[in-house]
């Protein structure tokens, strides 16, 4: 389990290793009534919240553990941090299994830095598995994105940043995938603020953590219909399940056309370059707007690796209607 105590230590040693992202006032989503901000991951070193965890965990190994080297499972995002921290802290080899739908881009990220791909599986949980019996044969450091203590402590310096810049807000809205940074995040913001609401937003595609809580069952795999936010399918973390009562208010699910029309209205309107998984807070305040009665609302955009072939899909007939 996972405490202030752990992301304040986190923060410690991440913080000359990342950047402090801004909170942008949202023109398009404020009203009169209602202030919301966006939490600008995308905006963060490899374009993803996921470093923070990443160089949380890495910093943390003891030597022996460094000289073993480590290896995780990625959709991408993930895959590339532990690549780029390995290569930062240097001495560290690290092998990334990735699934076969993960996109080239962020693939070749990951390949930039320096770690070993074994591109396997058909998903991410068949991935995961292959990893899982890889990383047993050979003793190696297996670093979770959903559950490691310390990836969960690293990705919760998010919350602590929101609530430095503006003490005001009252609700953080929060992508859900394994189920990581909102554990984390939620942990920091009520550690600070216990009035505040923290909200989850998953794809309804792969409603992997709304399942888990209602049969109070982790579902550590799910099946997972087509779905353009490939970071936020698969199953739920074992951790952040039994964390969920003290850490997630509410869960909302979103449909896909609602991520796409935010991608674009993103893109277009508040100028930021978001892909589906990180645009998918956003999605939620625009699909129920009338369910938030807060003041100041903090949307997390956590990612901003939008690959080339939904670019060029953005401008397609379909993608335009949503506009």
């Amino acid at each position: 389990m996972v405490n202030f105590r752990d992301i304040l230590g986190a923060r410690e040693r991440i913080k000359k290793h990342i950047w402090k992202t801004p909170l942008d006032f949202s023109m398009n989503l404020s009203t009169k009534e209602r202030n919301v901000f966006l939490k600008l991951e995308c905006q963060q070193k490899l374009k993803s919240f996921k470093i923070r965890g990443a160089l949380s965990k890495l910093t943390s190994l003891t030597e022996e553990e460094k000289q073993r080297g480590v290896m995780t499972v990625s959709s991408g995002n993930h895959g590339a941090g532990i690549s780029y921290g390995t290569s930062l802290l240097k001495g560290i080899k690290a092998t990334v299994f990735v699934p076969a739908n993960t996109p080239e881009a962020k693939v070749e990220k990951i390949k930039y830095y320096g770690a070993a791909i074994q591109l396997q599986g058909k998903n991410y949980d068949e991935t995961y598995k292959i990893a899982m019996n890889y990383a047993k044969e050979r003793q190696l450091n297996f670093i979770d994105s959903s559950s490691d203590a310390e990836v969960i402590a690293g990705q919760g310096t998010i919350a602590m940043e929101i609530l430095e810049v503006n003490p005001s807000i009252d609700t953080i809205l929060v992508p859900i995938g394994g189920g990581g940074m909102i554990t984390g995040i939620g942990v920091a913001a009520k550690a600070i603020k216990p009035s505040i609401k923290v909200i989850g937003v998953q794809t309804a595609a792969c409603p992997a953590m709304v399942q888990s809580l209602k049969h109070k069952v982790c579902y550590t795999e799910f099946p997972t219909e087509n779905s353009i936010c490939e970071a936020l399918v698969g199953g739920v973390g074992e951790v952040p399940y039994h964390m969920a009562g003290k850490c997630i208010d509410d869960i909302l699910l979103v449909e896909e056309v609602w991520i796409k029309k935010a991608v674009l209205d993103l893109l277009y309107k508040e100028r930021v370059v978001a892909e589906p998984s990180g645009a998918i807070g956003y999605a939620a305040y625009m699909m129920k707007q009338h369910l938030f009665k807060s003041k100041n609302t903090a949307i997390i955009i956590s990612g901003g690796n939008l690959n080339f072939q939904l670019v060029e899909d953005a401008f397609t007939e379909s993608w335009m209607k949503v506009l």
